[in-house]
């Protein structure tokens, strides 16, 4: 058996907040305390010293994208683009730079620029080259633009569900040319994507991702070559494609080898986007979204997983969609039993115009909520692409952590990436200063939520996995952080204590003028997959 002992550092950790020590033996959680009896318990330990480096559980992104976020790090990201001219002279750089090939880009905000509009067809000609295939996903990853050759492609487009000449490809549409346009990709290149979304992970504190894959987002292969990609990031894969009984939800996850039958399994599509299916219609734009699966399909599916004993899971985000899905999840509760229902753990994504009603129902079913707090940060507020596409008031309503959270509605916080940055401490925080009164999560709340919460979501339910107490597995993180605070939600009374007697473990400021903690390594069950 093999021990090391880490010295001289703090931890973040229930059963020994003031602990200054840690050992771990054979990937194992075994002892937290001070450092000289650590030394005298463990006489033959490899001593890790920390110089005063804090550690915590490491985090786990339970909704990413990890061929998506890998294609957006090694290549055409546009989350930078500050204009539509800044845009396509990025597209312009880059296929020069790249003569051959197909051009994937991500990332593009027309609610950011000043033209508010996004690229042409044929501004994306001029600037790629004629003849060039060109797809580029608007931030949301729920609709795009793309050139006329890969449109060409396809001359069955002109009568697909969300085809409309001189806009963003949506729906239907869409998911036909993002198929066309990943297919192109070779074995290659998406090792290399995977390599730097997974790098990219590990280097920000991230053990273990969930992916959420599906039919309409990337092919049966590429789920299934991720899950053969060796890299010491943990993959949990979600396949979203609806089933209808036990067996053909048992055949699908034996045939792909995933772990559930979830994660993006469209209900609706996005507020940017304008396709999360509302109950009333956009403020800007009419109509009132996109609806991908009634109550009934999600009826059979959350039926068939269930007996199964398979996690199922849907992407809803408007009002109208989560009441589809609180109809359909009320149905198989009605049959099989509430407690049925709750003991598979089964999820909603995003989560986003939920109100009190649905709160109250998915709290009983057991239905975890997997959110992004990211998405408030980028888009909440007054001023921003929520209130232009709901309204001020409407918007306000958007992404009510605090109250589903007091309700017993589980949370796991993550990312969407590369939809928002894979950068959990950046999550964490904006879940804690949430744009709206009344809905932010404590600190230690919102970190649990990215770690034990996290886990939970993914099915593991050992009581220890995301913590740091004996028996636990050594799952860490070691960041370079300033001095730690114990601090009352945002909306609270503040109470900020850096006393050790008060025994709750300290996290660093969350505040926006504070730096985040940076990582220096990472460990997942006792092996290191990060050295900064």
């Amino acid at each position: 058996m093999s021990t090391q002992l880490l010295i001289g550092g703090r931890f973040y950790s229930a059963s020994s907040p003031d602990a200054t020590a840690m050992a771990v033996t054979d990937g194992t959680v075994v002892w937290l305390g001070a450092g000289q009896p650590g030394r005298a318990l463990h006489p033959d330990a490899e001593i890790i010293d920390l110089d005063g480096a804090f550690v915590t559980p490491a985090f786990v992104d339970p909704h990413v994208h990890v061929t998506a976020l890998g294609l957006k790090l090694t290549g055409l990201d546009l989350a930078g683009a500050r204009s539509l001219e800044h845009c396509l002279r990025l597209l312009r750089e880059f296929a020069t730079a790249r003569p051959e090939g197909a051009v994937l880009g991500d990332g593009w905000d027309e609610t950011m620029w000043p033209e508010g509009r996004p690229p042409t067809t044929e501004e994306i000609d001029e600037a790629a080259g004629a003849g060039r295939h060109v797809y580029l996903s608007r931030v949301d990853a729920h609709s795009a633009v793309a050139s006329s050759a890969l449109l060409d492609t396809h001359p069955e487009l002109a009568s697909t569900d969300g085809f409309t000449r001189g806009e963003p490809l949506r729906a239907a549409a869409h998911h036909l040319v993002r198929t066309a346009a990943l297919a192109s990709l070779s074995a290659a290149q998406r090792d290399r994507a995977r390599a730097a979304a997974l790098d990219h992970a590990a280097a920000r504190g991230v053990v273990a991702v969930h992916e959420c894959a599906g039919p309409e987002i990337a092919s049966r292969n590429d789920v299934r070559g991720l899950l053969e990609f060796d890299h010491g990031v943990e993959v949990r894969a979600y396949w979203g494609e609806a089933v209808r009984s036990a067996e053909q939800a048992r055949a699908l996850v034996d045939d792909l080898g995933v772990h559930a039958l979830g994660g993006d399994l469209f209900v609706d599509g996005s507020f940017g986007s304008h396709t999360a299916w509302l109950r009333e219609p956009y403020a800007d734009e009419s109509g009132s979204g996109r609806s991908y699966l009634d109550a009934e399909a999600i009826a059979d599916h959350v039926r068939a997983c269930t007996t199964a004993g398979i996690q199922a899971g849907f992407h809803a985000i408007g009002d109208a969609a989560m009441d589809a899905i609180v109809t359909g999840f009320g149905r198989v509760a009605a049959e099989l039993g509430g407690p049925a229902v709750a003991a598979v753990g089964h999820r909603v994504e995003h989560a986003e115009l939920i109100d009190a009603e649905h709160i109250a129902k998915l709290a009983a079913w057991g239905v975890i909520a997997s959110v992004q707090p990211g998405f408030d940060a980028a888009w909440g507020g007054r001023d921003g692409m929520y209130a232009a596409r709901l309204g001020a008031d409407r918007a306000a309503t958007l992404n009510p952590f605090a109250a589903m959270a007091s309700a017993g509605v589980a949370l796991a916080i993550g990312s969407d990436a590369p939809v928002t940055a894979l950068d959990p401490w950046s999550a964490v925080r904006a879940a804690a200063t949430h744009r709206t009164s009344g809905h932010s999560l404590s600190p230690r709340a919102a970190f649990t939520a990215a770690t034990r919460g996290a886990w939970r979501a993914g099915g593991v339910r050992d009581g220890v996995a995301g913590t740091l107490v004996p028996g636990a597995p050594a799952s860490y993180a070691v960041w370079d952080a300033t001095e730690l605070v114990v601090a009352a939600a945002a909306d609270s009374v503040q109470r900020w204590s850096t006393d050790p007697r008060s025994r709750v473990p300290g996290l660093p400021p969350l505040n926006s003028d504070s730096p985040l903690p940076t990582c220096l390594r990472t460990v997942h069950r006792g092996a290191t997959i990060y050295a900064g």
